[in-house]
């Protein structure tokens, strides 16, 4: 039988509203219960939440996978918790699970993925901006000697263009409004561009600043016959699409990536388990730290959440457990 206890959690009560309040520990013979150490705030897709901006539509298929409530409020959402094993047979093992941000949780060991020995508790809540910049990447095709261009110099995007560099013989240039990310994409080893200077000869191009400006810069950076990969999420925008001229005269193609589904090409092997293992593998080089933008105790989450979701020089907030 499943016991239900609780733990404090921070629930989003009405659009632009946050709060502590008791979240659900489902205990039982086949849960591991989990000391949380640190969770990540994933500013964009958090911010929609927080706006109460998920397409009514859209409600089922955006929903995380351990959230507790309706997008319509209240609800507890987030998918990056990092923690340590409190029983069973693998006590004391640090995890990975895609939870929202409460001190314990309890789930199932499958759904606890162990964080690699040369990755840090600390820098594993990138874990699920890693998944999602992995499955991109898969999506695009990226091939030996391509030209890439990333729009959009946020977490999801900067990640991106790091795993681009490290396909041999990329020349790979980052594009953001924000001049500051410049030395952000020096330090993953890529080049950095502002929108009015970004190149226009790529073979593939990714957008993830779900702007309707970067969607015109993604187009006008794609080569001829170049597919743009857009892995933006709008929310309930409507966001109007330059097809005219560059876009029809290039024979471009404009193709969605979405985590939730794992590309066809490799479905029949991959597994979401072993998706999620590789992006905690691929977390071990400490230059990734330069993602992590901020760091609030948990005690504080509840009003400092809105500063943290509205100020545009969030990368990835970290929240810590103390």
């Amino acid at each position: 039988m499943t016991a239900l206890n609780t733990s404090e959690a921070l629930w989003i009560t009405a659009p632009e509203m946050a709060d502590f309040a008791p979240g659900a520990v489902m205990t039982g013979p086949n849960t591991l219960s989990v000391q949380t150490l640190y969770s990540g705030i994933s500013r964009g897709t958090e911010q929609l939440v927080f706006k109460g901006n998920v397409p009514q539509g859209e409600h089922d298929t955006m929903r995380a996978p351990f959230q507790e409530g309706v997008f319509s409020f209240p609800v507890k959402y987030g998918y990056s918790a990092v923690g340590r094993i409190e029983t069973g047979a693998r006590q004391g093992e640090t995890v990975f699970a895609l939870f929202p941000h409460q001190r314990r949780f309890a789930l199932e060991s499958t759904a606890l993925i162990p964080v690699p020995a040369d990755v840090t508790a600390a820098r594993a809540v990138l874990a699920a901006n890693m998944e999602t910049a992995l499955n991109i990447t898969w999506d695009a095709a990226i091939g030996i000697g391509d030209r890439v261009v990333v729009v959009g110099g946020g977490v999801v995007g900067a990640l991106v263009a790091y795993l681009a560099t490290r396909v041999a013989g990329t020349s790979v240039t980052l594009v953001d409004i924000n001049p500051a990310r410049q030395k952000l994409a020096t330090a993953f080893g890529c080049a950095f561009s502002l929108p009015q200077d970004a190149p226009n000869d790529a073979d593939v191009v990714i957008h993830t600043s779900a702007t309707a400006a970067g969607l015109a810069t993604a187009i006008q950076a794609a080569g001829v016959e170049a597919v743009v990969i857009e892995a933006s999420w709008y929310g309930n925008q409507s966001v109007p699409a330059p097809l005219g001229g560059r876009f029809h005269q290039r024979r471009l193609k404009l193709v969605s990536s979405q985590v939730g589904r794992i590309p066809a090409v490799r479905a029949a092997r991959w597994t979401y388990q072993r998706r999620l293992s590789q992006a905690l593998s691929l977390l071990a080089d400490p230059v990734l730290d330069d993602l992590i933008s901020g760091e609030t105790s948990f005690d504080n989450l509840a009003t400092e959440y809105a500063g943290i979701l509205s100020n545009p020089h969030t990368l990835c907030h970290r929240v810590r457990y103390d």
